[in-house]
C-alpha cells in the first residue's frame, strides 16, 4: 500500500480499532477489480447477481474520491469499478469471450499508454526554418 502522507490519508490510517484493517481489506479487494479474470470469476459464480454484493459494489464507489483514490495502485480498478455498476456489464463478464476482450483491451492500453501519453505531454519540436537558397552561379566573362 502506498501513502503520500496527506492529512486525510493519515487520518484514514490512524483510526483506532478495526478501521485500519477494514481500510486495507477493502483496498485490497477493490484493487482485484483491475483483473478481468477475477471479474469473470465473480460473474460465473453469480456473485454479481446477489443483491447484497451489488449493494457492496455501490458502497465501494467511495474509492473514486481523491482522498481514497490516491491509495489505488492499479488505475484500471476505478474504471472497472464504474463498469461493475452496470447490470449489462456484470452479466456480460460471465462469458469467457468478453473476459478475453476486456483483458486484451487492457493489455493494448498498457502497451501503448506510454507512447500515447508522451505525444501529449512532451513539447513539440519547433518547425525548422527553411534553408536559405544556394547562391546563384556567377557568370564568368571571357
Amino acid at each position: 500500500m502506498q501513502s503520500d502522507g496527506g492529512a486525510v490519508g493519515d487520518g484514514l490510517l490512524k483510526e483506532t480499532g478495526g478501521g485500519r484493517q477494514r481500510f486495507e481489506l477493502e483496498l485490497e479487494f477493490v484493487q482485484c477489480f483491475a483483473n478481468p479474470t477475477y471479474i469473470h470469476y465473480l460473474a460465473q459464480n453469480r456473485y454479481v447477481e446477489d443483491e447484497a454484493f451489488v449493494g457492496y459494489l455501490k458502497y465501494l464507489q467511495y474509492w473514486q474520491r481523491p482522498e481514497y483514490a490516491k491509495f489505488i495502485v492499479y488505475p484500471h480498478t476505478l474504471f472497472f469499478l464504474e463498469l461493475l455498476q452496470s447490470v449489462q456489464f456484470r452479466s456480460a463478464m460471465a462469458h469467457p469471450a468478453n473476459k478475453e476482450v476486456a483483458h486484451r483491451q487492457q493489455f493494448y492500453f498498457w502497451k501503448h499508454h506510454r507512447n500515447n501519453r508522451l505525444k501529449h505531454i512532451l513539447p513539440q519540436p519547433l518547425p525548422e526554418e527553411p534553408a536559405p537558397p544556394p547562391p546563384a552561379p556567377v557568370a564568368q566573362v571571357l
